[in-house]
């Protein structure tokens, strides 16, 4: 039953209406428009930045935003940006938008109020001179609920879901494309690891709602199939670019799962090949998006074997074997080891994903996860903690990665 959810979404249907009255709309905007600074581009097949071939390594700054949406008075984003320039860190990917549906209430009741809160965040990275890679639509559930839909709507381009998808990225595209922080505009976090799972039935009936979080009970049209995800994927892409022509655009995809071609093909968990791994990552990343993105974690799951599975070496060798022949370079968008492991086992890992990213030359990647307090368990870097160690590894390896990509 969706009575209760479909009161509350017409509800927020109205708040969205008031709320697009308020917020110029991003024609308005564009029409007088400066040109675009540089962000990231793809130049046949290469990554560059201000023209010259890049190679450099960011954090995740997760909440850099959040914080900002929960509480006015926190502004603790400034000095974390601060601190990422001290170590020459250039860039940090992060979610420029509300998690759960409860946390859109502010873009629906005072977008004007949410707009600036944003807007200081993108100036402090701006003032830091701190690239930002802001993700759109962090929790792929979100928008469809919001709007009343199941997260099927997402394969329907004529859907609520996709309006409020396309009206979000021309706010957030026109109204930051022209701010020297945007490095590239990425969909959501993510999406890929929930298509076509062959449990999905099970997932779902494990899955309540959070009436508080404005998250209903799911149903079967809430079940991801991967035609859904690459039409939301390809709608995403075309809306930023009829706006920004140039950035890079991402999927914000992880790696595929061991078995993802054999989950879409006959919904089964045998362990790919390395030429369906391949196939797998070139469809997840579909044009008009301009770089293939994975995020990459030390992982039990056998890759390409069973019985011989790959090294993550192998694996890295494999992705940019991928984007060599889509010509749509590499990014890791989220790495890292645990704090779990223990100190000796998580430095002698960090460093060797750090060897495997260099060897493997690839020009883009994202540690996860800068100042994040909810992740102080297992996560979290920080500048005052046991994993600051990170900091300086990543610090050390943008000036041999930028002196690569020089050469």
């Amino acid at each position: 039953m969706r009575t209760q959810h479909d009161q509350l979404a017409a509800l927020v249907n109205a708040a969205f209406a008031v709320a697009l009255l308020l917020v110029p709309p991003a024609a308005s905007r564009a029409a007088d428009a400066p040109p675009t600074p540089a962000g990231l581009e793809v130049r046949d097949g290469v990554l560059v930045r201000e023209g010259k071939p890049y190679r450099g390594i960011g954090v995740n700054y997760f909440s850099a935003f959040g914080r900002a949406l929960a509480n006015p008075a926190d502004t603790s984003y400034r000095a974390g940006f601060a601190t990422l320039r001290e170590y020459g860190i250039p860039f940090a990917r992060f979610a420029a938008c509300g998690f759960w549906p409860s946390d859109w209430r502010l873009y629906q009741d005072d977008p004007a109020n949410y707009f600036a809160r944003l807007d200081d965040v993108v100036k402090a990275a701006e003032d830091n001179q701190v690239g930002l890679i802001p993700s759109l639509f962090w929790r792929v559930e979100t928008l469809p609920e919001l709007v009343g839909e199941p997260a099927s709507a997402w394969g329907d381009p004529a859907s609520r879901t996709h309006a409020l998808m396309r009206r979000y990225t021309e706010q957030i595209v026109a109204r930051y494309r022209n701010s020297p922080a945007i490095w590239g505009w990425e969909f959501a976090n993510e999406m890929s690891l929930a298509v076509d799972l062959p449990n999905a039935k099970s997932q779902l009936a494990a899955r309540k709602a959070i009436p508080h979080l404005g998250v209903p009970a799911p149903t079967e049209a809430d079940i991801l199939h991967a035609p859904a995800m690459l039409t939301a994927l390809r709608e995403f892409g075309k809306t930023v670019r009829r706006l920004d022509p140039r950035r890079i655009v991402i999927s914000g995809n992880s790696a595929p799962r061991a078995s993802a071609w054999h989950n879409t093909a006959e919904s089964s968990w045998t362990v790919d090949t390395r030429e369906q791994f391949i196939e797998v990552l070139r469809r997840d990343n579909p044009d008009p998006l301009s770089v293939l993105c994975v995020h990459w974690y030390p992982e039990k799951d056998p890759r390409f074997s069973k019985t011989q599975p790959a090294a993550s070496a192998d694996v890295f060798r494999a992705m940019q074997e991928a984007a060599r022949a889509a010509r749509k370079p590499l990014f890791v968008g989220e790495f890292g080891v645990s704090k779990e492991l223990g100190p000796a086992k998580e430095k002698t890992e960090f460093a060797a994903m750090l060897a495997d990213l260099e060897q493997a030359g690839v020009p883009l990647a994202a540690v996860w996860v800068f100042d994040l307090t909810m992740q102080d368990k297992d996560w979290n870097i920080t500048a005052a903690n046991q994993r600051a160690y990170m900091l300086e590894a990543v610090s050390e390896a943008n000036r041999r990665w930028q002196q690569a990509a020089g050469r």
